[in-house]
């Protein structure tokens, strides 16, 4: 039941796609670095190079996408500080992220070296593409405060639905690399070197103006009391969410390196047939991290203001449009298919394959939506425990999954057993979501201890 000293605010179809169509444009830019990068690098005719800066890349992201909690777990605490028209609380949510995201940093800064040369090790390339590797590593985590400090801003910003201005904070990080890689990779000869910097300097870029804008902000607004920045509980409920937030991440990629591992199993062609396909999921993710983000911020400010009504339909909205553009984007990929394979590869044989499993790439839109939905719906709420938890009982079926169905039909096994971690991600958490919601807003929520992920505590 709705609780009675509720904070009532509107959810319209024009508030979610505020929220949603920046921060879909703002993604959507995040991988063209590579190829701008890539193409960079190209320019300067050594394939060491080339491999050298692709295998750092993949280190580095691997590394950094682990600490993307700051990021979510930022945007559901300032989400609800918001709905519950707490100033104090926007604050003490983003200074302990950022406190965290420093601290971090600065040992993953401090540890660079020790990541370039363990990725050197696992690679076990030529020497001449792990050199360049091990130079791009080595580079690029000397921006690793920064990068994190980014993550923590981003959050603050979404989490206050402020979807423009975080375009424009991406926009700037991201127009400022480019030109930068351009600058010192390929007019100065740098090369893997000039890449990394230029990562470096607009990460920081980023930062400072990001952070000049906040603070600017705060200062016009009443000081933190102390009590409330050093808030012992509140900062342990952001490192318990964090926790379990950085867990499911683990399993996440967990689940896509096993998919990858098993693709091997059944030769290159089919590993490189599927690592083609899998473009279709990363690609739909962008687009549909757009309307996860609205979830996050509208179900957070509703949990905070303690308005159902605001909740249940920030759900079916996001949910409505979520689904009507996985729609879209699988029939695009249907009918258009044949044709991405082909812009993505020359291989006959790759082709091929990757033509007969093209349905099975086309449907991960659909079968996926629900899980990114869900997880914004729950990022807001902060219930990380129970995302932690069905990611772990996902895996565990798509583990079952992909024994059963692997061994019995190949390839078209493994993606069907994709699919099912996809469907089991989504439907485990809308399975659970009437009891918190019902948690969440019953009448005496606010007045007894209730456990960290379902209460804000700051």
């Amino acid at each position: 039941m709705t609780v009675t000293n509720a904070h009532p605010f509107q959810v319209t179809n024009r508030l979610v796609l505020w929220i949603a169509v920046p921060m879909t444009l703002a993604f959507l830019t995040t991988p063209l670095l590579g190829v701008i990068g890539t193409a960079v690098v190209g320019q300067l005719g050594d394939a060491a190079l080339i491999g050298g800066l692709a295998a750092g890349a993949a280190i580095f992201d691997l590394v950094f996408t682990t600490f993307n909690f700051l990021r979510s777990g930022t945007t559901g605490l300032v989400a609800q500080a918001v709905g519950r028209d707490d100033p104090e609380g926007e604050k003490a949510a983003f200074y302990h992220a950022a406190a965290i995201a420093l601290g971090c940093g600065i040992i993953l800064a401090v540890l660079g070296p020790a990541f370039a040369q363990a990725g050197a090790w696992f690679m076990d390339a030529e020497p001449a593409v792990s050199a360049a590797m091990t130079s791009y590593i080595t580079i690029r985590m000397v921006s690793a405060p920064v990068a994190l400090l980014n993550y923590a801003i981003l959050g603050f910003v979404l989490g206050r639905g402020e979807a423009m201005l975080g375009l424009l904070l991406q926009g700037v990080l991201n127009v400022a690399n480019v030109l930068l890689c351009i600058e010192l990779g390929l007019n100065q000869r740098w090369g893997v070197a000039g890449v990394a910097w230029a990562s470096v300097a607009s990460e920081t870029l980023a930062a400072v103006l990001g952070l000049g804008i906040l603070l600017a902000r705060f200062a016009r607004r009443p000081r933190i009391t102390r009590s409330r920045l050093f808030d012992k509980a509140a900062l342990l409920h952001m490192v318990a969410l964090n926790r379990d937030i950085m867990i499911r991440s683990f399993v996440l990629l967990a689940a896509f390196a096993l998919f990858t591992r098993q693709g091997a199993q059944f030769g290159t062609i089919a590993l490189a047939a599927n690592a083609v396909l899998m473009n279709f999921f990363l690609i739909s993710g962008y687009f549909l991290d757009g309307f996860a983000t609205a979830a996050e911020q509208i179900t957070g400010r509703a949990i905070g203001s303690r308005y159902q009504p605001a909740f249940e339909r920030g759900v079916r909205m996001t949910m409505a449009w979520g689904f009507a553009l996985a729609a879209v984007l699988t029939v695009f990929f249907l009918g258009l298919g044949h044709s991405l394979i082909a812009l993505m590869t020359t291989d006959l044989s790759v082709r091929s394959e990757a033509g007969h499993l093209l349905v099975w790439g086309a449907l991960t839109s659909l079968t996926g939506v629900l899980a990114f939905l869900m997880d914004g719906v729950f990022i807001g709420a902060t219930w990380s425990r129970d995302m932690r938890n069905m990611m772990i009982v996902s895996f565990a079926i798509y583990a079952a999954l992909l024994v059963a169905l692997g061994q019995s039909f190949g390839n078209a096994g493994l993606w069907a057993a994709l699919h099912g971690f996809l469907l089991a991600r989504g439907l485990s958490l809308l399975f659970i979501l009437p009891r918190r919601k019902v948690q969440a807003f019953s009448s005496d929520a606010k007045g007894h201890a209730t456990p960290s992920e379902q209460r804000p505590l700051i």
